[in-house]
């Protein structure tokens, strides 16, 4: 039900593209369509400490986007995060790299996402695969410097 409900969200978010880049929604657009996600913002060693941890559950609309200053290796685990997440690694254009799909709640292990990435989008596990989205998907937020030109913020 809660993947239905995200669908529907993403296809009304469509008819939105025209309004301003705001800091807390993410728009990702590729061949299988576009989508929107509301976002918290990991922008500085706390935050990104922090992550998704300890929360129960995820509105399938949301996400957390972190935010790194440079283009650098990255990788995450799933230490105190109680819901399966979609990890998806953008490069500093906005354009997904790699996808970790369903990571797995509470699991240490590495979760690497490449070297020359700024981003980290987390969204509810199983969303990336049910949407279509898919590396080379991009995506618009204001924190991306060197978007399409036909998209930018």
């Amino acid at each position: 039900m809660r993947l239905v409900a995200a669908l529907i969200l993403c296809a009304l978010a469509q008819g939105s593209w025209a309004q301003d880049c705001r800091t807390d929604t993410v728009y990702l657009k590729g061949d299988w369509g576009q989508a929107r996600f509301s976002v918290e913002i990991a922008d500085d060693v706390e935050e990104r400490a922090q992550g998704l941890m300890h929360r129960e559950s995820m509105p399938s609309s949301a996400g957390m986007l972190f935010v790194y200053d440079r283009p650098q290796k990255l990788s995450f685990w799933m230490r105190n995060t109680l819901i399966p997440l979609d990890l998806l690694f953008i490069d500093a254009t906005g354009t997904i790299q790699n996808i970790h799909h369903s990571a797995q709640p509470l699991d240490e292990t590495p979760i690497r996402g490449g070297s020359d990435l700024t981003h980290v989008l987390e969204i509810n596990g199983g969303l990336a695969k049910a949407m279509g989205i898919v590396p080379g998907t991009v995506v618009r937020h204001p924190t991306f410097s060197n978007l399409e030109a036909d998209w930018p913020c």
